[in-house]
């Protein structure tokens, strides 16, 4: 699908006013982890443009209201949380989840027949916690269901969290969820360059296919390893939408921040070993990403997701699609542009929910995906699966590929939790 130069501006700007900001609007962001707020009340968010601040109050009820307060617009990210509400550290204005002033301190001493707190709200969004995460929803009511994906039901796995400030446009972070070939070259082949190795590359891939499905697109790839019988033809993987990819294992997915940076925020599920049942995680450990080597300043490249970065990050800021030359194997590439400029039409038009959207509460009790080899998930691996260096399940679990700087203690807890020596 080729692009002018408007219809490319059209899939990347995420403002309220925009027509793929009123889109994702329509759809629940993950935008910060519950374990967070372990250790602070108040967190700045920069979502889809507009500043907000994040809290949680000494009830333990979340908000996202605006960053600035409505009376001197102080920030209101260095306020303090009561029992009910985010209080304006300037001059003791009070709001609550809603958005509404509910005390004015001085005002309320000298005006107390007064109303004028009544009149006073300031922008407020409704937030909901699952799977260990914050979720924000910023577009018009009735609200949906903050989706129940059906590994967010899993029980036995050690999950943790991982966000990554990416400093490009939203977009073509997300359309790399359906060009399964990257990973033959980009990951495969790349890693094994770094590791100084000049060859054999990869397998090769010999066919790729695409598949829409309720809540995203499928892509199916054939390698030279394969047969048509394997789960990467047969189950593959998905670009869920409208701003995630799920592998199996796990979650990532590409939160605009603004026009010009990506949050990107990974869940990830690994099923402890067979014996080790139950175990129960009682916090969700949450840790931030490094991008580049303080030495060097460049990017770090040793970790798939690294890589996926580079490459994102690597289009500019902004991807000038007028200028590409696609191929074959863009075939999905196509359908996800195509997906998103109906989906822009169609809320235009009030018609309906875009695609995607969640409202049916049963159906919300658990969303199953196709998941390649379910089975080691809700069973999990033996324990000599899990230390067999041939096992490819268990190889992975145990090397965690895919992100750089997990915190010393993460490290630990997930280790006691696989049993691997640390």
């Amino acid at each position: 699908m080729m692009l002018d130069e408007a219809r490319n501006r059209m899939l990347m700007e995420v403002g309220p006013k925009k027509p793929m900001g009123k889109l994702l609007r329509r759809y629940w962001m993950p935008i910060s982890a519950v374990s967070e707020f372990d250790k602070k009340a108040t967190k700045p968010i920069r979502l889809l443009g507009e500043d907000l601040v994040l809290y949680k109050d000494l009830s333990g009820t979340f908000g996202l209201i605006d960053r600035n307060c409505q009376h001197r617009r102080a920030d209101l990210s260095y306020g303090f949380v009561e029992k009910c509400g985010l209080r304006c550290n300037y001059h003791g204005w009070l709001y609550d989840k809603d958005g509404s002033c509910i005390a004015q301190p001085y005002e309320d001493t000298v005006s107390t027949k007064s109303d004028k707190k009544n009149l006073v709200t300031i922008k407020a969004y409704p937030v909901e916690t699952k799977a260990g995460l914050l979720w924000a929803y910023l577009g018009p009511d009735p609200a949906p269901l903050v989706p129940t994906w059906e590994p967010f039901t899993f029980n036995n796995g050690f999950v943790q969290i991982v966000f990554s400030v990416v400093p490009c446009n939203w977009f073509q972070c997300q359309e790399n969820s359906l060009d399964p070939v990257h990973f033959e070259w980009m990951h495969a082949n790349w890693t094994m360059r770094l590791k100084g190795i000049e060859g054999p590359y990869s397998p090769a891939h010999l066919k790729v296919d695409f598949q829409e499905f309720d809540y995203g697109f499928r892509y199916l790839r054939l390698r030279e390893d394969t047969d048509e019988n394997n789960p990467l033809w047969t189950i593959g993987r998905c670009c869920l939408w409208p701003n995630c990819l799920f592998t199996g294992d796990h979650f990532e997915w590409r939160v605009p921040i603004d026009d010009e940076n990506t949050l990107s925020v990974g869940w990830f599920f690994n099923r402890v070993p067979q014996g080790r049942e139950p175990y129960i995680q009682d916090s969700i450990p949450s840790w931030t990403s490094p991008l580049t080597d303080p030495e060097t300043g460049r990017w770090i490249d040793t970790h798939v997701m690294n890589q996926d970065f580079i490459a994102w990050v690597g289009q500019g800021t902004f991807a000038d699609r007028t200028k590409e030359t696609l191929g074959k194997s863009d075939k999905g590439i196509a359908m996800l542009r195509k997906q998103f400029f109906d989906d822009m039409e169609l809320i235009d038009n009030n018609k309906t929910d875009p695609k995607g959207v969640v409202r049916d509460p049963d159906i919300n009790e658990c969303i199953q995906l196709p998941i390649m080899n379910r089975k080691r998930f809700l069973e999990g691996l033996t324990p000599e699966e899990m230390a067999d260096p041939n096992d490819i399940h268990g190889r992975s679990t145990k090397r965690f590929v895919f992100l750089a700087g997990q915190p010393q203690e993460v490290w630990e807890t997930y280790c006691e939790a696989m049993r691997f020596e640390k």
